[in-house]
């Protein structure tokens, strides 16, 4: 299993990338837009796309803020990553890719999620559960550039089998493994997910260096404060309410299973499952040309 001393050898942890964050307000989202400073070449995290659930209503205002701020900047966009098959926000990666180019990432356990939730929403023999939809599947350790910057990957399963945490330079981008100090960690009852799995991959997080800036996919603002993003390895480990040095593995599995299990669903996440699991695009349509979601009785 790699750790932070494998990490070191192929990525430079002093490089400081420019990293612009973009919150979507509807659904506690952030995304980011991370540049080379070396060279114009970025790449998107976590994008958004708009839904108006109720009226079933697919817009993209979030996607083209972040396409304008691209364009206005001059960038050139060579990856647009998944840190995982989001179950709160829908991915808008090929609206993004059909303006800007590059190319669609997420972890290679795509395939068990898809395998799972194919199931889950009936899908027939024509949706691929091979991650064919996406332009790479990465495995833990592998590697990718943006401009002159390496990027590592970690697979940081227990949320979802396919969660990756990606470190570029000094910046990890943890999806959501982690969330800021003051909010703890991401439940692990989805199926796959699993709280003993998800306390190791967050102390491989934990086990960077401790001035590493951790950009969270989501934050919630707990208590009222205003809304963040952005902490430290150090900070997390002083800190995090679930996770902090001196948790044992037992007791965060019995805190985390114990939250868990107040917690409902949320509520973009039977169209976000269906739309996320294909990369980001929408069910094929019908013969009537028309496109449709499904809500599974009693399937979740």
């Amino acid at each position: 299993m790699t750790q932070a001393a494998d990490i070191a050898h192929v990525v430079d942890l002093t490089l400081q990338p420019q990293v612009t964050a973009f919150f979507d307000e509807p659904t506690n989202t952030v995304t980011y837009v991370v540049r080379d400073p070396a060279s114009t070449a970025c790449a998107v995290i976590d994008s958004v796309m708009d839904i108006d659930y109720a009226a079933g209503r697919i817009t993209y205002a979030s996607a083209d803020a972040v396409i304008a701020f691209i364009t206005a900047q001059g960038l050139t966009l060579e990856w647009l990553i998944e840190t995982h098959v989001h179950a709160d926000h829908l991915s808008s990666a090929p609206y993004i890719q059909g303006k800007l180019g590059g190319k669609i990432g997420i972890g290679a356990q795509i395939t068990t999620v898809q395998e799972t939730f194919g199931k889950v929403f009936n899908e027939g023999t024509d949706f691929q559960r091979d991650g064919s939809q996406f332009d790479r599947l990465f495995q833990d350790g592998d590697t990718y550039q943006i401009g002159t910057m390496t990027a590592f990957v970690l697979h940081t399963p227990g949320h979802t089998p396919a969660c990756t945490t990606h470190v570029i330079g000094d910046a990890a981008f943890v999806g959501d493994t982690l969330f800021m100090p003051d909010g703890g960690s991401a439940r692990a009852d989805f199926p796959g997910g699993d709280a003993r799995t998800l306390f190791r991959s967050i102390r491989r997080v934990l086990s960077l260096p401790d001035a590493t800036r951790l950009f969270m996919c989501h934050d919630y603002g707990p208590n009222g404060r205003e809304i963040r993003w952005e902490t430290t390895v150090a900070e997390q480990r002083a800190h995090n309410i679930h996770v902090h040095d001196g948790i044992t593995e037992d007791q965060f599995v019995e805190l985390r299973e114990a939250r868990d299990k107040t917690l409902g669903m949320p509520k973009l996440i039977i169209p976000s499952l269906q739309i996320n699991m294909r990369g980001g695009d929408l069910p094929e349509p019908d013969d009537s040309g028309k496109r449709f979601l499904k809500v599974p009785i009693n399937g979740l």
